[in-house]
């Protein structure tokens, strides 16, 4: 083989008789007009009229006029192309390139006619393998939280905890105590009563109950030593979570039975968000809501109790059992109130949580929770959420960056830091981390027994509405419905189903399951540790 030094020491006339020229078929085909590529071979001294000859030494001799720019484009270009197909013939039976950076392989997009609805393939859609042995490792080591000292838990809000009494009144199931008023309670004070009240500025239904409220001040005050009191309750219990499970329908339902005397808000937020000035975070913190207004809202429960304790015996009996209840489905899993104001906490765990204040002020309180398969939830929550350009494939693209922002996270932090780290929960354009269902209900086992937490499904609820209702009038001790109550309890049809515009959307794409399914099964696997009870595995859904 000859060097380019040898091929340079050639003679002229090899060199004039190895030149390229345009052939005729190609100069006939453009106009006679010659092409370049780019390769151009052309000697500036050669005529135009010399034959084609000795082509591979035309090449070789010719390099020395190729810029070295074009050399390198053209090195470059050959070895991308060379790996590119080299990968997808080492990986041909698994259909997917070798080098991607993206850890979910999307397949092509196929989109028909405009009269038939646009379908998507998404092949081999799954989860890098790094993500699920870091989910892994994360469930591993993941160790109880701290739970914070009550001096500490009351240091963070010494006037909200103020309000309350150490003990409650003995003998009432509800959480109730009496409440001293001012020494003269003038019409100006009872006009003045609950018109400030900010739940009612935006609910229709507790300012029709104020107004109610109002009337019938007087007739509710308990007089003592010269003082004038009025009944005070908390929640009996709560319903927390998680949102998109049938808690709302579970709430019409439990009203249902004459014992359970909801507030007419079913989810005030105020442990949550309200108490810190916030309605919605992306809108900014606003007027905190006091917790004498939180309070407002058990006012008509309060009365019933009232009421029935200044009647007969067995009326009195019969008050004593009257509970109350709220069913704010952020007092499961939001911290974010606090982190807004302890900004400096951001990268951390959070110090102190929702469940804290909560077992502070009453630590009998009984919890409910409502789970679902949390990859129908999650769909479920785009869909109620989410409110234009909503489809299938839109969600299917959301959860791939999600996905891709909690490993990002989990490959620097804790399983509960990603879990409740408001910054790593703004990145995600779907609410991923709510179906991460064991973290939060651990941390509510830390400091309220388990006796005092009831765990529903709502694939049980759905199938047997009737069975589920008496498992949660069991866990509220208040007794069995009459026959007739029965019948209306299962009679009606169940509340706040998925909207027909949504449910025109069909379901999420097999992709898509398919990439949840992998991402929750170990969450899942832990959960059903955790409760003991392989249904919430899901793995039958």
């Amino acid at each position: 083989m000859m060097s380019l030094s040898d091929y340079n020491n050639k003679s002229n006339t090899q060199m004039d008789n190895c030149l390229n020229h345009p052939s005729p078929a190609l100069s006939e085909n453009y106009n006679r007009k010659s092409v370049k590529t780019f390769f151009y071979f052309r000697h500036a001294n050669v005529p135009k009229n010399l034959g084609i000859k000795c082509v591979p030494t035309l090449f070789m001799t010719n390099l020395n006029h190729i810029s070295k720019v074009k050399v390198i484009s053209f090195l470059l270009g050959s070895t991308v192309t060379f790996l590119v197909m080299a990968s997808y013939i080492m990986m041909w039976d698994k259909k997917v390139p070798l080098f991607t950076a993206m850890p979910f392989e999307l397949g092509p997009v196929v989109i028909q006619g405009s009269r038939k609805p646009t379908e998507v393939s998404f092949e081999n859609s799954l989860i890098d393998i790094n993500l699920r042995e870091r989910i892994t490792s994360s469930i591993q080591e993941y160790t109880p939280r701290k739970v914070p000292e009550e001096k500490d838990v009351i240091g963070t809000d010494s006037n909200l905890f103020s309000v309350f009494p150490r003990q409650f009144l003995p003998g009432i199931k509800s959480p109730c105590w009496y409440e001293e008023l001012p020494a003269e309670v003038s019409d100006q004070f009872i006009t003045d009563l609950y018109r400030t009240n900010r739940f009612a500025m935006f609910s229709r239904g507790f300012n029709r109950a104020c107004h109610q409220l109002r009337a019938n001040f007087r007739q509710h005050l308990t007089q003592r030593d010269g003082k004038s009191y009025r009944l005070r309750c908390l929640p009996y219990f709560y319903v927390i979570g998680q949102p998109k499970c049938g808690t709302t329908d579970l709430f019409r339902r439990l009203l249902i039975h004459p014992a359970v005397k909801f507030n007419t808000i079913k989810e005030p937020h105020w442990w949550t968000r309200k108490r810190f000035g916030y309605i919605r975070f992306k809108e900014g913190s606003q007027e905190n809501y006091p917790v004498e207004h939180y309070l407002d809202l058990f006012d008509l429960a309060a009365n019933n109790i009232l009421e029935g304790l200044r009647r007969n015996s067995s009326e009195d009996h019969r008050a004593q059992q009257i509970t109350t209840g709220e069913a704010s489905v952020s007092t499961m899993w939001d911290n974010q109130g606090w982190s807004h104001l302890h900004r400096d906490s951001e990268d951390h765990e959070p110090p102190f949580l929702v469940q804290d204040f909560i077992h502070t002020v009453q630590p009998n309180a009984r919890i409910i929770i409502m789970l679902r398969n949390p990859v129908e939830r999650l769909y479920s929550d785009y869909l109620y959420f989410t409110t234009a350009d909503k489809s299938a494939e839109d969600f299917h693209e959301k959860v791939t960056v999600s996905v891709k922002v909690f490993q990002t996270c989990l490959s620097e932090r804790s399983l509960r830091s990603c879990i409740y780290r408001t910054s790593t929960f703004k990145s995600m354009p779907v609410r991923l981390n709510l179906g991460v269902y064991f973290v939060y209900i651990l941390d509510w086992l830390t400091v309220f027994h388990k006796e005092q937490i009831l765990v529903l499904q709502l694939e049980d609820y759905s199938t047997n509405i009737k069975a589920t209702m008496k498992r949660v009038f069991d866990f509220l001790r208040v007794g069995p419905l009459s026959e007739e109550l029965e019948a209306v309890l299962v009679k009606h049809p169940m509340f706040n189903t998925r909207r027909t515009k949504d449910k025109k959307l069909g379901p999420m794409l097999p992709a898509t399951k398919d990439l949840l399914d992998k991402f929750y099964q170990p969450f899942n696997q832990k959960l059903a540790e955790v409760l003991k009870n392989n249904s919430f595995l899901w793995s039958d859904t």
